[in-house]
């Protein structure tokens, strides 16, 4: 068996892991390179691998840089089939459809400007692109065993990152020579006792393990102090009739901040300020964690669905569905929050929203997810006094919060704990990190017992014997 790493490897972003077993191509993620755009559009374009040989995908979430580039795959010739959670095939029914639509109107805007040097911009798919590629997903439920390949049998188990991520365990089994190996892959893993969303699952016996280490050197806050936290924040702009801007994953975080923003508000903890979630996307993303409560933890029940209430929807929450609506916001006075993607403010929305707030003081922005090097959120936390939007240049006078309590993410203490659990594991291959963090858990996992430690860079290729 070999493994060909081919995204994600010393990066976080644009996860791919292509697995060949009897002569067959199995590829683990087909995400999406986010940052500068030039690098990002050439590392997306440019497959290190032939997708029409690929024979099967497996998709260990919805989010875009591990499931951004499942239209391109089938635009260069891939037509297998695509194994997935239900929750994930339903997400990427409007993940899919939104990038293929931001992508075309970024490039008519791009054309329109002129905002280039020599060949006119092309996205990478289109929506014609992004709807063909839907009719090749295959839904399976967690802890359901199925065949991918002849000898290759995968189980989904829950990874608590966000709604229907899996961890994704392969059997693999030689008939000939009887001999078996057990490998698995994290995609991304969330954290324990996260609001909404079960815990993490625990893979059964593995001897190979591709693993995550999007926060391999850091702690996150307690979640203990997420309200307080938020409620500081709040307070502080309503008391300036300000904006408060939240840049947030249309799937998933805009989902936590909203149940959190609910809480306080049934408490007295906030004032009754509107709350517009700008994002078509989210809205319909809301309607996908209402159709799987199947996915929900014990507390979600206990809180709101057990006494009738919608988690996502109250008060003076708005969510906007058209370009008018968006628009009318740069108007209104506030104050006011709102929560408009992408988070990490490269695409999208939030860029008109930053564009008309960021050079008030009154105004606020709060980052709650992970910013990836050279994007826009990563300079706002980085505390850059003027940043470029739409190519043009603001100063950063409006206050920015950073609140990683929200992290989906396992920090380094949960991965730590969760690769600890894993019986029987041999080897460990970390990916999905950028090198501090990768360099960091390594040693950290080194110093815990675990000798055989990998860091795999981008186009390598390692050959692992079945036992």
């Amino acid at each position: 068996m070999k493994i060909k790493f081919s995204g994600a490897a010393r990066e976080v972003t644009g996860s791919k892991h292509l697995i060949t077993f009897n002569g067959k191509k199995i590829l683990l993620d087909c995400g999406m390179f986010q940052g500068r755009r030039e690098e990002s559009d050439e590392k997306n374009k440019n497959f290190l691998f032939d997708p029409k040989e690929i024979d099967s995908v497996i998709l260990s979430h919805a989010h875009i840089d591990h499931s951004g580039c499942l239209p391109l795959l089938l635009k260069q010739g891939f037509m297998g089939p695509i194994y997935s959670t239900h929750a994930t095939r339903d997400l990427c029914n409007h993940m899919l459809l939104d990038s293929a639509f931001i992508q075309e109107r970024e490039v008519e805007w791009l054309k329109k400007k002129k905002k280039y040097k020599d060949n006119p911009p092309e996205p990478l798919y289109t929506l014609d692109d992004a709807e063909q590629v839907l009719h090749l997903f295959h839904a399976v439920n967690y802890e359901q065993s199925f065949v991918v390949e002849d000898g290759v049998v995968a189980t989904f188990y829950d990874a608590g990152h966000i709604l229907g991520s899996a961890l994704v365990h392969l059997m693999f089994y030689d008939k000939d020579t009887k001999k078996r190996l057990n490998l698995a892959f994290t995609g991304d893993l969330g954290r324990k006792g996260l609001p909404i969303l079960r815990d993490p699952q625990m893979i059964p016996e593995t001897d190979v393990l591709l693993m995550e280490t999007t926060y391999g050197n850091r702690l996150h806050a307690a979640l203990q102090t997420v309200d307080e936290d938020l409620a500081t924040v709040v307070n502080g702009v309503a008391e300036r009739g300000g904006k408060l801007v939240i840049p947030s994953f249309a799937m998933e975080r805009a989902q936590e901040v909203v149940y959190h923003l609910n809480l306080l508000q049934k408490n007295n903890r906030i004032p009754n300020i509107p709350v517009f979630v700008d994002s078509p996307l989210a809205g319909n993303v809301t309607e996908v964690f209402r159709n799987h409560p199947e996915c929900y933890d014990k507390e979600t029940y206990k809180e709101f669905l057990d006494q009738g209430d919608n988690p996502f929807g109250f008060g003076k929450l708005h969510y906007t569905r058209n370009v008018e609506e968006s628009k009318a916001l740069n108007d209104k006075a506030g104050p006011m929050i709102i929560i408009s993607a992408s988070g990490m403010c490269e695409h999208g929305r939030i860029l008109h929203h930053l564009k008309n707030t960021i050079e008030d003081p009154r105004n606020a922005v709060l980052i709650v997810g992970y910013q990836a090097a050279n994007t826009l959120g990563r300079k706002l936390v980085n505390g850059e006094k003027q940043v470029n939007i739409f190519g043009d240049p603001y100063k950063v006078k409006a206050s920015v919060y950073v609140m990683d309590a929200f992290s989906a993410h396992a920090d380094r203490s949960d991965l730590l704990d969760y690769v600890g659990k894993v019986k029987g594991l041999k080897k460990i291959f970390l990916v999905h990190g950028e090198d501090d963090a990768l360099e960091s858990f390594s040693g950290a996992l080194k110093e815990n017992g675990f000798d055989d430690v990998n860091i795999p860079s981008l186009g390598d290729e390692v050959e692992i014997e079945l036992l």
